[in-house]
């Protein structure tokens, strides 16, 4: 097997199209002999690139830097092209465009970097008379994507799978969501499709059976607090209260994220500030039993705003061994696709529980995840530089929780819970 793959004809096609608009942006497109002869040599271009590029791609690897750099260039022409006619400057496009390179690099000494390159480069081909748009828009991509190349030379995402059946990725979780949102009914759509046995707001149970399955050479199950067993095992018997802290620099993108993503998609949607966070947050865990036999086979655990029912998050919790140790997945469905972090657990003093992703093990991590909805087949990508840690503790008889979350080593958000248990005629009421 020489484990290089067939040509994918869509995908050249694909490339082409954007090709053809680069180079029909870059051409100017005033007159239209120019513009189609602009975006045949735009199409052949990246078409070329595109078919070099995967066929010299091996498995585990995703294409070149230098198609990747290509076709973002080839992206961004028509954005500056669009900006021309209402005759912003140079330097504005320039610094516009950058900016958002910078935010998709998501890394944040990219996102600082982006605008400050976009407007160097758009004050350097202003000095050379009055560039179009799109030349503006493109070489800014150029440089700025070469530049981040040399200077930040770790991957921030590795193509770890292609095509695998999911027993070969036992810390990937495998549920995706079949239409465009996700919301507080995933669950039981997720059911229908299994062909499960479906219970909303089940009662008295855990986001996970036992705590026992997490135990390994770094956490012993008998030595935490019963009322952190109690927590983990029998979730439904709490109420939380969210206070998120979130570092300054991060809110105006996290605020740009939940408006374009995370509200339409109905996942992953943090509270901004505490004052948000006072509205109340419904808790619930919904299970599906596959096979009929009594036995819990998923858990999603919801959480809403009061109020309103508005999705926090959605999440399906597993656990899994490998050798001599269990862990934590956590699969949050997106279209077609999982975000799932896994995380080892650790023992913490008094009692207390950490489980987090910094870890030298090959497992915990987080890990972004396509399933194929006829093979069920998995395409994942690990997504490096992201990292989480959660610890759970017992302070003045009551749960406690801290969930700290860096990118790049960069602190951005501690989510600080305070969990407590219902009265008793509530939870026999659910």
């Amino acid at each position: 097997m020489s484990g290089r793959r067939p040509i994918d004809v869509g995908g050249v096609i694909v490339a082409a199209g954007i090709g053809a608009v680069a180079g029909l942006a870059l051409a100017g497109a005033r007159r239209w002999r120019v513009g189609l002869r602009g975006a045949a040599v735009g199409a052949a271009v990246v078409a070329i690139s595109e078919l070099v590029a995967r066929t010299r791609q091996g498995p585990g690897q995703i294409p070149a830097l230098w198609h990747r750099v290509l076709t973002s260039a080839a992206l961004a022409a028509p954005l500056g092209w669009a900006l021309d006619p209402t005759g912003v400057r140079p330097t504005r496009v320039g610094t516009a465009v950058g900016a958002l390179a910078g935010v998709l690099g998501l890394r944040p000494q990219k996102v600082l970097a982006g605008p400050l390159v976009g407007a160097a480069v758009g004050r350097a081909l202003g000095g050379t008379g009055r560039p179009d748009g799109a030349m503006v828009a493109a070489s800014t991509v150029l440089v700025y994507r070469c530049l981040s190349a040399a200077v930040f030379r770790d991957a921030q995402v590795t193509l770890l799978a292609e095509e695998v059946e999911p027993a070969a990725l036992p810390f990937v979780v495998p549920l995706e969501a079949r239409g465009r949102y996700v919301g507080v009914d995933y669950v039981r759509s997720l059911a229908d499709a299994l062909g499960g046995g479906y219970v909303r707001d089940a009662a008295d149970v855990g986001i996970v059976a036992t705590l026992d399955e997490l135990a390994g050479p770094d956490f012993d199950p008998a030595t935490v607090d019963p009322f952190v067993r109690e927590f983990y095992e029998h979730t439904t018997r709490f109420t939380l209260d969210i206070v998120p802290a979130w570092r300054s620099w991060v809110r105006p993108g996290y605020l740009l994220y939940r408006t374009l993503v995370a509200r339409p998609l109905g996942q992953a949607n943090v509270p901004m500030n505490q004052r948000e966070a006072q509205r109340g947050v419904h808790s619930r865990i919904d299970t599906i039993d596959c096979d009929q036999d009594g036995v819990v086979d998923v858990r999603g655990w919801i959480r809403s705003f009061a109020d309103t029912q508005e999705p926090i998050y959605v999440g399906i919790y597993t656990t899994y061994r490998d050798a001599d140790r269990g862990f934590v997945s956590v699969g949050f469905p997106l279209p077609q696709s999982s975000f799932t972090a896994t995380l080892v657990p650790r023992g913490r003093r008094a009692g207390g529980l950490v489980l987090t992703t910094r870890s030298g093990l090959g497992h915990p991590g987080h890990y972004l995840t396509y399933i194929d909805p006829d093979s069920r087949q998995l395409t994942t990508l690990k997504v490096d530089g992201f990292d989480e840690e959660l610890e759970v503790y017992v302070e003045d008889d009551q749960v406690r929780a801290a969930h700290a979350f860096w990118v790049f080593g960069l602190p951005f958000l501690v989510l600080h819970y305070r969990i407590r248990r219902k009265p008793v005629a509530q939870r026999t009421a659910l």
